[in-house]
C-alpha cells in the first residue's frame, strides 16, 4: 500500500482469482470492463486496496448518503458505446438514462446530473452536436437538469470519437430502503420486459457484424416506473438494471450480495424473437446481453402479483413478467429450469460477449 504522495499501490497477484488465462496478466484487457467476474476481480484486487481506508467496501452502482437527515443519492458512469449511434438512441441519451437508472435502483428521484465529454481531436463538431442534443432531450424526458460540466480533447489516435461522464443525484425518501443485501429466500424475482434489445441494436450496426433485424434499443428513464412500484406499498428489496453483463450478472451479483439462491424458469423470461434469432447467429446468450431500459425486481412474495399488475400498467413494464424465486438452496448461486425440464447453471459472466455496449 502507498505511504506516500507517489507510492505504488501493492497488487497481490497470487490472491487474484481471474479467469484463465488472464490472472497473472499484468495489463488491462477489454474484460475487465464488462461488468462481470474479471470486473469484479478488478475492483476487489485492485481498486479497494488501493484506495484503501477512503473507499466504501459497498461501491454499489449508487450510494445512498445521509447528509442531515436528507438521504441523497450519489451515482456514477461512463459511456464508451461504438458506434455512438444506433436505432433506438445514442450515446447522448445513453448517458443520462443509464445514471437516472442507477439512482433509480435504490428507490431515488433522480434531481440533477454532471456530463464531462472527452472529444478526439478531429471529431466532426455535428456529432458533438448529436450527442449533445439527445443528453438535453433525455434530460428533459427523464426530468433531470445538467447543471455542471467539463470539456477535454484528446489527441488524435488517443480516443474513438465521444466519451461521456455522467454523475447525478437523487433524494431517496425516508421509508425507501432498497438495496441487493435486502433480497431474501421467498422473494418472487420480476423482470419489466423484453431482455437483450439494447445489445442486440447496438451490434446490429457494428462494422464486421451487421445483420438485418427491426430491434431497437431500450434505453429510457426507469424512475416514473420504480415510483409507481414504491406508491404500491409493496415490499420491494431489491431492484437492478440489467446492463453491462445482462440479466445474468445483475441476478449473480444480487445472490451472492444477499446470500440467497435464485431459482429461475427460463421459458418465463421474456426473450424477442428478434434477440433470440440475433444471439442464435452470433452464438450469444440472450441473458448476458445488455439491456438499457429494463429492471429486474426482487419482492416478498406475497407482493408479487400486485407489483406485476403495477408494472404492467406503465408503458415501461408492459411486458414484466414472474421469473423465479429466491430459495435458501445453492446459495449466491443462479439456476435456471429449461424448457426441457433440465437445470442449468446461469453463471457470471467472466468478462463481456461483445464489449462497448454502453
Amino acid at each position: 500500500m502507498a505511504e506516500d504522495v507517489g507510492r505504488r499501490a501493492v497488487i497481490d497477484m497470487e490472491s487474484w482469482v481471474c479467469p484463465v488465462p488472464l490472472r497473472d496478466s499484468p495489463n488491462v484487457v477489454m474484460g475487465h470492463g464488462g461488468g462481470g467476474a474479471m470486473s469484479q476481480q478488478l475492483i476487489e484486487h485492485l481498486f479497494l486496496p488501493s484506495f484503501g481506508a477512503a473507499a466504501d467496501a459497498n461501491m454499489g452502482d449508487s450510494a445512498v448518503l445521509d447528509l442531515g437527515g436528507l438521504r441523497l443519492a450519489f451515482s456514477t458512469d461512463s459511456f464508451v458505446v461504438r458506434p455512438p449511434e444506433f436505432p433506438g438512441g445514442s450515446i447522448g441519451d445513453l448517458a443520462v438514462n443509464g445514471t437516472v437508472n442507477d439512482l433509480a435502483m435504490v428507490g431515488a428521484r433522480p434531481t440533477a446530473l454532471s456530463t464531462a465529454f472527452i472529444i478526439e481531436e478531429g471529431t466532426p463538431l455535428v456529432e458533438v452536436a448529436r450527442a449533445a442534443e439527445a443528453m438535453g432531450a433525455a434530460a428533459l424526458a427523464a426530468g433531470v437538469r445538467l447543471v455542471t460540466g467539463d470539456t477535454k480533447v484528446v489527441d488524435a489516435g488517443s480516443g474513438d470519437g465521444i466519451y461521456i461522464n455522467t454523475a447525478g443525484v437523487g433524494v431517496v425518501a425516508p421509508a425507501v430502503d432498497i438495496g441487493p443485501r435486502r433480497a431474501q429466500v421467498g422473494d418472487a424475482v420480476l423482470v419489466s420486459g423484453d431482455i437483450g434489445v439494447h445489445g442486440v441494436a447496438v451490434m446490429s450496426c457494428r462494422e464486421g457484424l451487421e445483420f438485418a433485424t427491426s430491434v431497437r434499443s431500450d434505453t429510457a428513464p426507469l424512475t416514473d416506473l420504480v415510483a409507481a412500484m414504491i406508491r404500491s406499498g409493496a415490499d420491494i428489496h431489491t431492484l437492478r438494471d440489467p446492463t453491462r453483463g445482462g440479466l445474468a450478472a445483475s441476478l449473480n451479483e444480487i445472490a451472492a450480495a444477499a446470500d440467497v439462491g435464485v431459482a429461475l424458469q427460463e421459458s418465463l423470461i421474456p426473450i424477442p424473437a428478434g434477440v433470440r434469432d440475433a444471439c442464435g447467429v452470433l452464438g450469444l446468450d440472450p441473458m448476458y446481453v445488455a439491456n438499457e431500459g429494463k429492471l429486474v425486481a426482487f419482492v416478498a412474495g406475497g407482493d408479487a402479483e400486485a407489483v406485476l399488475e403495477v408494472m404492467r400498467a406503465h408503458p415501461l413494464g408492459a411486458g414484466a413478467a414472474i421469473i423465479g424465486t429466491c430459495v435458501p438452496d445453492h446459495r449466491g448461486m443462479v439456476v435456471a429450469r429449461t424448457a426441457l425440464g433440465g437445470t442449468r447453471v446461469v453463471d457470471m459472466p467472466a468478462g463481456e460477449q461483445l464489449p462497448r455496449i454502453c
